[in-house]
């Protein structure tokens, strides 16, 4: 996965002068534990990869994916998959496993979802991944930019298929609407974890809100794929796990992808534990018997890692499905 943030040209010297979460500075230091091997993976070197490292410097990009050390930076940037953030680089949110910045995010950039839109055309993508940051601050949560940023990509690049990963527009009526209608053709929104871990883990989202908006996309439009992603490692138990997977069941969900939980800092929320190989064979087996399309669980699995080919056995499963 490649994650571009939009910087909206702020000063470097500005952005480095700022805390990047000033909500945590004050917690105690947690211990970072040691990968085990199965999470190890060979430092990038590929030329395509430095390829890939030059667009986002020639257009002024910073990249979340560096920032938050994503162990399939190498593997991702060499095949140029790219998910691009909008609506700025400062969440209002604080979840205690994110390393995304906090604290009051600046206006939106009224030229990105072209420039986005321009991105997408330079590096011949045939599958993006549209994200954000939260905008709690924003009347609709930043649903008319994710429409204004799906519209401009129809546009310039209309073969591409188009992935939203969205806030949860908590408390922001007709937001989810505004992205539905835009057509994406995938609306993913991540559950993140078991509603048990709510409190410490996402204490802004609400676990059965998140439910809920994914259900209602498929009342909206019932032939929108739709997907979700928990990590794990956070302390849950398997029990509520599965009890996840029922969940996403009945809100119709059709892909589910689970990963590793990795630790961004000493001030985030530890790792609990480091599920093995086949312990994520075992969810993805079970996963498929409850009914899911596609599942993709490993532990280096991300939510946006392999989107394109993902979305492209997405679309074959649901035509074996129907028969035709």
């Amino acid at each position: 996965m490649v994650t571009i943030v939009d910087t909206l040209n702020r000063p470097q010297a500005q952005s480095d002068a700022r805390p990047r979460h000033p909500e945590k500075a004050h917690r105690p230091d947690n211990p970072i534990q040691r990968k085990p091997k199965w999470i190890r993976v060979k430092a990038p070197t590929s030329p395509v990869y430095r390829e890939t490292q030059d667009v986002v410097k020639q257009n002024n990009l910073v990249t979340v994916c560096e920032e938050a050390g994503c162990p399939n930076i190498g593997e991702c940037w060499s095949k140029k998959h790219a998910s691009f953030m909008i609506l700025g680089d400062t969440c209002t949110r604080a979840c205690a496993f994110c390393n995304v910045r906090t604290g009051m995010p600046g206006p939106i950039d009224p030229k990105e979802p072209q420039g986005v839109a321009d991105a997408v055309a330079t590096m011949g993508l045939e599958h993006v991944v549209i994200t954000s940051v939260d905008r709690d601050d924003l009347d609709d949560g930043g649903a008319g930019h994710f429409a204004d940023v799906i519209s401009a990509i129809r546009a310039t690049s209309p073969s591409t298929t188009v992935e939203v990963l969205t806030p949860d527009f908590l408390r922001k009526d007709g937001a989810l609407e505004i992205v539905v209608a835009a057509k994406p053709d995938v609306f993913n929104h991540n559950l993140e974890t078991v509603p048990s871990n709510y409190l410490k883990v996402r204490p802004g989202a609400r676990y059965f809100h998140s439910i809920r908006l994914l259900q209602q996309v498929k009342e909206l439009d019932p032939e929108m794929f739709t997907k979700s992603g928990i990590m794990v490692g956070l302390g849950e138990e398997r029990n509520e796990v599965l009890q996840l997977m029922d969940d996403l069941r009945v809100a119709d969900v059709d892909f589910l992808t689970i990963g590793q939980y990795l630790q961004p800092s000493r001030k985030h929320h530890p790792v609990m534990s480091f599920v093995t190989p086949e312990e994520f064979t075992g969810y993805e087996r079970i996963a498929y018997a409850k009914g899911f399309l596609k599942v993709s669980a490993s532990p280096l699995t991300r939510s946006s890692h392999h989107a394109g080919e993902d979305f492209a056995e997405l679309r074959a499963a649901r035509i074996a499905k129907l028969g035709h």
